[in-house]
């Protein structure tokens, strides 16, 4: 073995070596690897990234998974009420795995200017909203506190707040009509106290959150009651398994739902970064190994003529295969070292920077999010140091298969 790593060595830093025909092969095959590795390095970290982005900001308007009801209504208001006592609130004991749940309420209301209205819906949320899912999201004020008396304090979308020219401390009515059309509509005037910004339009273009007190009292519902329930859970991965667990411990009168199924649409599309990351990763695996294949053929025939004298002098065919492999693993491991040392510097630069916009009407974020794990990281460079070592154990085949008596003459 040391002769073999000796000799590999002399190749490498042989001047023959680096003013060989050879040389630039070479260097494309290294180039290649890093490529390689940083495409795919960046392929998983921004597909990764957008899905955790996405998933979290779906997750923090719903929850992972709702509790609501039995009903036709396929509106986004709550119409039933459900009461606050329940089995499983405010500890949902019977299942493991819940981080929180809350009650909540939403009701369709008309934001009512001088000249010109907006239909929106007010999210009533209380003194058991979890607000640190929202936190991250706002941009100028504060949040809101219900754990006191009614208020009129309200949480609007940075999106609306344009679209109506509102800041931090504008007043507006807002009407909520009734269900008897003789009778004028209720009108609460709120109090904008926080701007927040998901970059999700969907969410951004019509959720107002406000005191749920102000829902109950307008849909003359009960106190201690609610329109739905959103659970929060520890880990996504479990998000099926959970649902169908906390299905099971509920009442037969309420239904559950989760929140991919709810969101189809778009968790079906996040769903499809899963597939364009393995065909990048296939992709650029291929392209790397056979760039090395080729410039360890290049250099085999290049090197002809010592393998036949090493044939003569009695070296055996596995011995010498192993001069060229130590070789290309040299070569390899240059490569991952820089494709590693651009690729993580062009990903921290966007993470910390956000030098890459994205358009959130599109892509529900406003710059390209990115994950960084050691985990992948290392599973990546791994997978692709083995990947390309079997592939070039096919072509250092060929060695097998040179005469020593013709290797020699050989010119």
């Amino acid at each position: 073995m040391n002769f073999e790593y000796f000799l590999a060595k002399r190749i490498i830093d042989s001047k023959a070596y680096k003013s060989s025909v050879s040389a630039p092969i070479i260097k494309i095959g290294i180039a290649a690897i890093a490529i390689g590795i940083i495409v795919m390095m960046i392929a998983i970290a921004t597909g990764v990234g957008l899905q955790k982005k996405i998933r979290e900001k779906v997750v923090a308007f719903n929850g992972h998974i709702t509790i609501s009801n039995f009903d036709k209504n396929n509106s986004q208001e709550s119409v039933k009420p459900i009461p606050k006592k329940q089995e499983f609130y405010p500890k949902f004991k019977n299942v493991e795995g819940i981080k929180h749940i809350q009650g909540v309420a939403t009701k369709s209301g008309i934001i009512r200017l001088e000249n010109d209205f907006e239909h929106v819906f007010i999210k009533g949320v209380g003194s058991d909203y979890n607000w640190e899912f929202i936190k991250e999201y706002l941009v100028a004020g504060r949040i809101p506190d219900y754990t006191n008396e009614r208020n009129q304090d309200v949480m609007i979308s940075q999106y609306l707040a344009k679209r109506l020219k509102f800041n931090v401390g504008s007043k507006f009515n807002a009407y909520f009509p009734k269900n008897d059309i003789n009778k004028p509509p209720s009108i609460i005037t709120y109090n904008v106290v926080g701007i927040y910004n998901s970059g999700f339009k969907e969410f951004d273009e019509q959720y107002v959150i406000g005191d749920i007190r102000h829902i109950i009292r307008l849909n003359k519902w009960p106190k201690e009651t609610v329109g739905n329930f959103e659970i929060f859970i520890d880990n996504y991965n479990d998000l099926e398994r959970k649902s169908i667990e906390v299905y099971q411990n509920t009442s037969s009168l309420l239904n559950t739902e989760a929140v991919n199924r709810r969101y189809a649409g778009i968790f079906d599309w996040i769903n499809i970064f899963d597939n364009n990351i393995y065909g990048i990763i296939g992709i650029m695996i291929l392209i790397a190994g056979f760039n090395m294949i080729t410039a360890l053929l290049v250099l085999i025939l290049e090197r002809t003529q010592m393998i036949g004298i090493l044939k003569a002098l009695g070296s055996s065919n596995w011995s010498i295969r192993k001069v060229f492999l130590y070789n290309a693993t040299y070569l390899i491991i240059i490569g991952l070292f820089w494709g590693n040392l651009i690729g993580l510097s062009l990903l921290l630069l966007q993470k910390y920077f956000n030098i890459i916009p994205l358009n959130p009407e599109e892509y529900h974020v406003t710059s390209v999010p990115v994950y960084l794990s050691s985990f992948y990281i290392t599973a990546l460079n791994i997978g692709t140091f083995i990947l390309c070592l079997i592939m070039l154990l096919i072509p250092s085949y060929i060695i097998t298969r040179i005469s020593p008596v013709k290797a020699i003459r050989f010119d």
